[in-house]
């Protein structure tokens, strides 16, 4: 139960706010307030704080124009700091970040009467390596080997990297810049950054010479002292890939927020996804082949050192020609022996029920004793080179040269892991009556030159969420506009492994629906027929109103640049279409030509039907030109929906017509963003007319004014 006292402080702070901004309560904001904080406060722990109870957990679909920061701010921080807890808000995008940071968390400070502090979470890649700008700054490594290592395994940096670096540094030293990638006042690019920073391997942190004026620790110690921590969902679960508690509080210390949660099971999968090119790898074994002599000649004085290296030159030996038969039987597998052809940029294989051929798993078996090996006698010397950087330990290697080598011996100890967890993938055989993992080829020219990337990934995040995430932390919320699929939760539970047991509820809208027409006119056709699609939605561009200010939402980049090329030259000069502009520049120019009162018309792909924010007279009109569903050619959906039909489910409508619902709402969504919006949305796809999944697709829609020719 949600104790008096608590119950007062976040009434009194919902009130004090709602004064100071001018602003009436909601409806949909109170019950979210209430919820949250009847969730988080019902909470039981022992002494020690350790959560002893299994429903901790809810999951809030909270529609926009809700109020949702306010509402999750409000009910979860006092519950916190009464529970000696830290809240970790983890968006999905960068542009929701911002927002929490910079204006959400300053007004609640402002305005509410409770008292916090709040820090930004950033991975350590996005901040400098002070020992890696000096190293840079200076000209030279102070070992020829890693120069070759930075010529063979990050590209050469552009030629502005002198300057860049002698610019970071002054900036560094007087205080004025404060380490992280964003806040340099240009965009760095990717090759010069991989010169400025390193990863958890590389680091060493207390032992660094550096520590003191370390970017990424100075940050560290301010989010030791917030009660709230504004990160995104990958660092929350890189930290938790890491055992957590490693950039992030311990899970069991945080009550975590997911805003923008449906992004949570995607964001998921790609950490769970491995990915190893062949080529790519033969150069790291190169290099590292290369660099022996070196390696030796610096480091071979420790005597535990020196019988590590001897391993070396046997182990890199023979992995080299089982990577090269692996490249060989993956072209073999692929279907095209001799390489991609003169007109072919690339080109997928997807292992059908994720089943690869027994050779390629006896061969992938034998890359995962290499790669194991590898990996072991790279940490082994990781460790000493770490344990030689610590004035209390006595290795007899001197602490420069383990400084100059444990960057390189860290790196690649990361690169044989990543190798060793993708062919421990294709070597394991998956259990029957569970999911299989999924498995495919890439082949592709990079720079030119062939590469072949083997690659692996579950087909589901639930189970590890469900173990890591859920089953560790002390409690969570996860809210969206958008979390339901035809109305129900399950998809999201099934995805993001939430027990049913934790408390989900769909918050109602403020706003009037009935003030937007959902209509499928006459036009609509079935996309089925391309050609007569395709001139529908050139017919129907045509027939808008000149001061109309449009959406139109594609599935295809093809179709789109189809369509536009079909219009007449008029129509064309209103198009501002998303693969020939920036979309800052695209929205700024759509938005200069509606206040000059002029007509726009944005063509879109998938990425404009979530994210984009035209309210008023921004927006008018949004035309979709098909029905959301997934293009199927994605391996790890194409796995899952085999083995659905495998237990004689029925994939697409398990998996299909629940995630198109997902992205319908929110591509019509774009168009009501304010409780005064108006306008019309067009869908021009009959299916949702003609097929029996088109009812549950409409039903699940907020309730517009509806408009339905079935002519």
């Amino acid at each position: 139960m949600l104790d008096e006292a608590l119950k007062g402080e976040i009434q009194a702070a919902y009130r004090r706010v709602l004064e100071a901004q001018g602003l009436t309560p909601r409806y949909g904001q109170r019950l979210m307030i209430a919820e949250i904080a009847r969730t988080l406060s019902a909470i039981e722990a022992d002494d020690a704080g350790k959560r002893l109870s299994d429903e901790h957990v809810c999951v809030l679909e909270a529609g926009t124009g809700t109020g949702k920061t306010l509402a999750y701010l409000l009910a979860a921080l006092p519950v916190a700091k009464a529970r000696g807890k830290r809240l970790v808000i983890a968006t999905a995008t960068v542009a929701l970040q911002e927002q929490v940071l910079h204006q959400d968390l300053p007004s609640l400070k402002a305005h509410s009467g409770l008292d916090f502090a709040y820090a930004l979470a950033k991975g350590r890649g996005r901040y400098l390596c002070v020992a890696r700008l000096e190293q840079a700054l200076d000209g030279v490594t102070g070992n020829p080997t890693l120069s070759l290592f930075e010529q063979s395994l990050v590209q050469e940096a552009g030629d502005g990297f002198k300057a860049l670096v002698t610019e970071m540094a002054e900036a560094y030293g007087s205080g004025r810049w404060e380490g992280d990638r964003e806040s340099w006042p240009e965009a760095v690019p990717d090759t010069d950054w991989r010169r400025l920073t390193i990863d958890h391997r590389q680091c060493t942190n207390r032992r660094c010479g550096h520590f003191a004026a370390c970017a990424f620790f100075r940050a560290r110690r301010d989010l030791e002292s917030a009660d709230i921590i504004v990160a995104n969902h990958d660092l929350v679960l890189a930290d938790l890939s890491l055992g957590g508690g490693v950039v992030l509080p311990p899970p069991g210390d945080c009550i975590y927020i997911f805003d923008e949660g449906h992004h949570l099971p995607d964001k998921a999968l790609n950490h769970f996804t491995h990915r190893v090119g062949v080529a790519g790898a033969l150069r790291w074994l190169g290099s590292l082949k290369k660099s022996l002599t070196e390696l030796n000649q610096a480091l071979a004085v420790q005597p535990a050192l020196a019988r590590l290296l001897a391993t070396l030159p046997e182990t890199v030996g023979a992995l080299e020609p089982r990577l090269g038969e692996a490249f060989a039987l993956g072209h073999q597998l692929a279907g095209c022996p001799q390489g991609l052809g003169e007109d072919e940029e690339s080109r997928q294989h997807r292992f059908a029920m994720g089943r690869v051929p027994e050779a390629l798993r006896d061969h992938a078996a034998t890359l995962l004793v290499g790669f194991a090996e590898l990996a072991r006698t790279l940490e082994s010397m990781s460790d000493i080179l770490r344990e030689s950087l610590d004035p209390d330990k006595h290795t007899g290697l001197a602490r420069e040269q383990a400084e100059a080598w444990l960057p390189l011996v860290a790196l690649l100890h990361g690169r044989a892991l990543e190798a060793h967890a993708l062919w421990q993938a294709y070597a394991a055989q998956d259990e029957g009556g569970e999911a299989p993992q999924a498995r495919w080829l890439m082949l592709e020219r990079i720079s030119g030159e062939p590469e072949l990337t083997f690659a692996a990934s579950p087909v589901s995040a639930a189970p590890t969420l469900a173990k890591t995430l859920w089953g560790g932390c002390y409690g969570a919320v996860v809210t969206s506009a958008t979390l339901t699929a035809l109305g129900r939760f399950e998809r999201l539970q099934e995805r993001a492994g939430l027990a049913n047991r934790y408390r989900y509820q769909r918050l109602p809208s403020p706003f009037d629906y009935s003030r937007a027409v959902l209509s499928v006119p006459r036009e609509a056709c079935d996309p089925a027929d391309r050609d007569g699609h395709e001139r529908a939605i050139v017919d129907f561009v045509e027939s808008l109103g000149e001061d109309e200010a449009v959406l139109v939402l594609f599935s295809s980049r093809a179709q789109l640049r189809a369509v536009e090329k079909a219009l007449s030259p008029a129509c064309r000069q209103r198009v501002l279409a998303q693969d020939r502009l920036p979309k800052r520049e695209l929205i700024e120019r759509h938005r200069g030509r509606v206040d000059e009162g002029e007509g726009s018309i944005i063509f879109g792909l998938a990425s404009f039907a979530e994210g984009i924010d035209l309210p008023g007279d921004y927006l008018t009109h949004v035309v979709i030109t098909r029905l959301p569903f997934a293009v199927p050619d994605d391996p790890v959906g194409a796995t899952l929906a085999e083995w659905i039909e495998s237990q004689g489910g029925n994939p697409f409508m398990r998996i299909s017509v629940p995630d198109a619902s997902i992205k319908l709402v929110q591509a019509c969504g774009r168009l009501i963003r304010k409780e005064a919006d108006r306008g019309r949305i067009t869908l021009l796809d009959r299916r949702v007319l003609t097929r029996r999944y088109g009812r549950a697709l409409l039903d699940a829609l907020p309730p517009f004014v509806r408009e339905i020719d079935g002519g």
